[in-house]
């Protein structure tokens, strides 16, 4: 540990945060950089389409640590950028011309949310992956708008849900012909859609926007059938970017992320975690997880890299979690499930809203999908976490 007097942590954010905590924790006594993009401390990013959205908790409430951050004795540098990094000489080049030397090197720079392409800059089409986002979406909302939603994942789900829950008028358009597939396949994508078309929302599945019309704000969403979605607030959340752009020319391998071996590091002393970094996963391959559980988790394993190096630090390989809450329903998700597994439903039924499904591929055991099944989830996922075979796991919940 000795080996190391400086870190530098790049990113506020949760990764981030747990990253430092995770630092102290282990006994790094030496200075600490920390350098966030944004001017607030770290705050909890999946309330930002629910509860912020819905205008039921403030920003206060969404901070990750209530007590603050002077206990962590870190050099603070909050609403700065990482421009550049010198990987050779050591050096970080921050926005302003500051420079900042380390010997170790903690990379969370999250991701950023993407631009619908090749669209003008019309007032009412918002990004959502900040406070600055939410808060400003939110306050649109309260002119009661019609909203537009496009994307059909997670965010473009749960932003949906949320302005349903306000008694809006929402439409949510989705390339593919489910919302979630990507995630959860079709059939359990169907079922996502049943309940959006059940709580009001007009699905457009499918669908390729063509444009965003309108003079100085958004007025439309013509769609590439030549059909149009009236609109006055439009949301996109078709996915995101890891941020990147600043370690380009660093002599970091980036693909879709830093790139990263087993056990998170991507260079001599340097580590990544949470949405910016691809690792190397023994049961997956390369993977880039976007996931609030994944980042505490990585950034703890990157910490342990850093500081005992690579004969001490375990490989990093966890089994992939996320949950999605949508009205009254809480869907939790373990695994890799894809379109074309097999469902095998031990619990519930998609018509009760209360189920567990196994997910499987040629034989083996690919993910477990519950919606409030919360107990019976949580059993499933850590049989799935110790590798028992998909036939094991449906032979125990046969004898139930």
């Amino acid at each position: 540990m000795a080996r190391l007097d400086t870190v530098a942590v790049v990113g506020a954010s949760l990764a981030g945060l747990r990253g430092v905590e995770a630092l102290r924790a282990r006994g790094f006594d030496g200075r600490i950089h920390w350098i966030g993009a944004e001017a607030h401390e770290p705050y909890d990013r999946p309330p930002l389409s629910k509860e912020v959205l819905r205008g039921e908790w403030n920003a206060d409430r969404i901070r990750l640590r209530r007590q603050g951050l002077a206990d962590l004795a870190t050099e603070l540098h909050l609403g700065r950028r990482a421009l550049a990094l010198d990987l050779d000489a050591r050096r970080l080049e921050l926005d302003g011309g500051e420079t900042l030397g380390f010997d170790g090197l903690f990379i969370a720079t999250g991701a950023s949310a993407l631009p619908l392409p090749g669209t003008p800059p019309l007032e009412g089409v918002h990004l959502l992956r900040t406070l600055e986002d939410a808060l400003s979406i939110r306050s649109a909302l309260e002119r009661t708008p019609r909203v537009a939603v496009v994307g059909g994942g997670f965010i473009g789900a749960e932003v949906a849900a949320s302005c349903r829950q306000r008694g809006l008028e929402v439409t949510l358009i989705e390339a593919l012909e489910q919302p979630l597939a990507q995630s959860l396949g079709p059939e359990l994508g169907a079922w996502c859609a049943s309940l959006h078309r059940d709580h009001g929302v007009d699905l457009r599945l499918g669908a390729r926007v063509a444009a965003l019309e309108g003079g100085a704000r958004v007025e439309r969403v013509r769609l590439a059938d030549g059909s149009a979605v009236r609109a006055d607030l439009v949301v996109v959340g078709i996915g995101v970017r890891p941020n990147t752009q600043w370690l380009e020319g660093s002599g970091l391998e980036l693909e879709n992320g830093v790139l990263c071996d087993a056990r998170c590091a991507a260079a001599a002393d340097v580590v990544a975690a949470g949405d910016v970094a691809r690792w190397r996963s023994a049961r997956y391959g390369g993977l880039r997880i976007e996931h609030w559980d994944h980042a505490v988790n990585q950034a703890e394993a990157a910490a342990a890299r850093l500081l005992d190096g690579p004969e001490a630090a375990a490989p990093f390989d966890p089994v992939p979690f996320v949950w999605s809450d949508q009205y009254d329903a809480k869907i939790q998700l373990a695994g890799l499930p894809r379109a074309g597994d097999e469902l095998h439903w031990i619990d519930g039924s998609p018509d009760e809203r209360r189920f567990v499904v196994l997910t499987g591929r040629d034989g083996r055991w690919t993910g477990v999908v519950a919606a409030n099944r919360a107990a019976r989830f949580i059993r499933w996922r850590r049989e799935l976490e110790t590798g028992l075979p998909l036939e094991a796991a449906l032979a125990q919940a046969r004898s139930k």
